[in-house]
């Protein structure tokens, strides 16, 4: 008896240990300030990111009112896997899903492919050679990622346009009499050709970081052994900067994969369809499962190249390229081939970055479209009054109150997605870095990265699915300012964070632990001190979200409406109904607005862009 009153009390002692233990350890997550912040940041994240995904996913199982008819003996709102069967396996999956899918799968390897080789050669030439004008070249290479990637498509239209499909002539056709066939002014051609022009910026950052950074003593021993340029290159500098192809490969890849600009200019007309503009279709349609299970498609292909990389290149990752006397002094020495080289980066940047703004600027100015003269040059279109004889009685761009309203729209929108997006990036990035080694700081770092895994045009008809009626305690949003907002900081979280966690990693532990020491609590700790030594690289990360806010087409065309119109969403519209020098015109004013921020952030807050990739 006594035996078993004495394992009683012991069973009582553990059990009223590890009831104390466990309440000790909920007291110390309830107040410790960071482990706050870290749940309150995961359901967030959770909510914003994970529930719409699930949403999405489960509205295409749901018989819909209108397609009960199409089941027989099917109810409304039922399970059912008829949308995916009718994608998947009917008479029309080829027209709406495998063509598509063929045309989107082509454009984005030959985009990757030819950026690589493009982006590759100038980081090469900027970073490993004794080229001149290094600074003008690498401000001057990264100008075509400032503008929005569609900006290229409306410059080849005005070029290239024939008279057979575009009603009227392209300035190649007004100049030399000779009509472009249809494959050279629409469809996978110029597609490719655009796109590539926009996505090298990518291979560029990464591959001229890489560059950048390899040890110079690696290359001198060898050189020191007798090792050739041929092996030096093959056998050093190929596999330490192989990460950083594989890298942009994948990264253009995916962004390619789901672009809808380029496509929408270049494809339709002819009809091109890929797997974006076919989303799209359907959601003017309001065939809204199909266009779910389109967008579900798009992310499946994204996360699987994503995969893909981090199998490949995941190994290498570890590779040391600092250390020792550092990066290499002596640039690779191009001799008589020096001049030829920077004409022929100087007609590349010329070609991608001058010419499409020219072209558009020149446009903007022409009253007639298909004609190239003094004659037909004219300033309405930026500041006339209304004139029934000229866009059916639209004003110019600074006379439209419809214009303004959408200059005001964008800049708000802009602005404060930036903002939002930079302070939720920098507190993330703060959980991010603190959190190293736990699993808390890995599960947020995880989650915040989602949202680059769904292209823009998928991860819009997400929020369009989940925010088009009441959740919660939260009001419907569809048609309101908030939603344009809440959808941009959450699709711009990846490089806010990415952006946030790179600043926090720079600032050492010790600071907070001498503030803790004299009692500064952790909200005086993070205002006083983390935040301040993180101007610098909160600038950088604001100036990166406000131009990808600035030029982002494909996730607001399913969220905007006449209210809440931004300025690409208006040049879309004024191009799908054949006004082309408004939509140029306007075009040319949102390139303004990125450069001027840009350089304003540069010469403030030595803010740069090439720290960090947007969409």
């Amino acid at each position: 008896m006594e035996k078993l009153e004495t394992g009683l009390s012991k069973g009582r002692r553990e059990l009223d240990g590890k009831m104390t233990r466990l309440k000790n350890r909920f007291m110390r997550l309830v107040t410790d300030p960071y482990s706050v912040a870290t749940v309150i940041a995961i359901v967030v994240l959770v909510y914003l990111i994970v529930v719409p995904l699930w949403e999405m996913l489960s509205a295409t199982f749901k018989l819909s009112p209108q397609d009960v008819r199409s089941v027989p003996g099917a109810i409304a709102g039922e399970f059912t896997p008829y949308y995916w069967k009718k994608i998947f396996n009917s008479s029309i999956s080829e027209a709406i899903f495998y063509g598509p899918l063929k045309n989107s799968l082509f454009i984005s390897l030959m985009v990757s492919m030819l950026s690589i080789i493009l982006g590759g050669l100038m980081a090469w030439l900027v970073t490993r050679t004794d080229i001149p004008y290094k600074k003008f070249f690498s401000f001057m290479i990264i100008v075509p990622y400032m503008l929005p990637s569609w900006s290229k498509s409306l410059a080849w239209l005005t070029i290239f346009k024939n008279d057979r499909i575009g009603g009227y002539p392209g300035v190649f056709q007004y100049l030399f009499n000779i009509n472009p066939p249809n494959e050279i002014s629409y469809g996978v051609v110029p597609i490719i050709i655009t796109a590539t022009l926009h996505y090298y910026v990518f291979t560029y950052l990464l591959m001229s970081s890489a560059l950048s950074s390899i040890n110079g003593d690696m290359e001198e021993m060898a050189e020191i052994t007798g090792a050739n340029r041929y092996t030096i290159l093959s056998k050093i500098v190929f596999p330490l900067v192989l990460p950083a192809i594989l890298s942009a490969f994948i990264l253009t890849f995916s962004k390619a994969v789901g672009t809808f600009g380029i496509p929408a200019f270049l494809g339709l007309k002819v009809k091109y369809y890929t797997i974006s503009t076919m989303l799209r279709a359907n959601i003017r349609n309001r065939l809204t499962e199909q266009a779910y299970i389109l967008g579900i498609s798009l992310i499946s292909i994204a996360s699987f190249t994503v995969y893909i990389n981090q199998k490949a290149i995941g190994a290498r990752k570890s590779y040391a390229t600092i250390g020792g006397k550092g990066v290499r002094k002596n640039k690779i020495r191009l001799g008589k081939y020096r001049i030829s080289a920077v004409i022929i980066l100087s007609i590349f940047i010329f070609i991608a970055a001058v010419i499409p703004l020219f072209i558009l600027l020149m446009q903007s100015f022409m009253l007639k479209d298909g004609i190239y003269s003094l004659n037909n040059i004219t300033t309405h279109y930026w500041f006339g009054k209304s004139n029934n004889l000229i866009a059916e009685g639209e004003p110019g761009i600074f006379k439209n109150p419809l214009i303004w309203k959408s200059i005001y729209n964008t800049l708000k929108l802009a602005f404060t997605a930036s903002i939002a997006a930079t302070i939720t990036g920098t507190i993330l990035g703060y959980i991010v870095s603190r959190g190293r080694g736990k699993i808390s700081g890995k599960i947020v770092e995880q989650l915040s990265f989602i949202p680059f895994l769904i292209p823009s045009i998928a991860f819009s008809a997400i929020y369009l699915s989940m925010f088009s009626k009441p959740r919660l305690f939260i009001p419907t949003l569809y048609g309101t300012f908030t939603l344009l907002v809440l959808v941009s900081v959450v699709k711009y979280l990846p490089f806010a964070v990415r952006s946030g966690t790179s600043n926090m990693l720079q600032i050492g532990y010790e600071l907070e632990e001498a503030a803790m020491v004299e009692g500064a609590s952790w909200v005086k700790r993070f205002t006083s001190i983390v935040l301040p030594l993180a101007k610098k690289g909160f600038l950088s990360g604001f100036l990166l979200v406000f131009i990808s806010a600035m030029k982002e087409l494909d996730l607001l065309m399913l969220l905007v409406t006449p209210d809440t119109r931004t300025l690409t969403a208006l040049t879309f519209s004024y191009t799908d109904t054949g006004y082309h020098q408004f939509a140029d015109a306007i075009m040319t004013v949102i390139a303004a607005i990125i450069i001027t921020v840009y350089f304003i952030s540069l010469k403030v807050g030595d803010a740069d862009i090439t720290k960090g990739i947007g969409g």
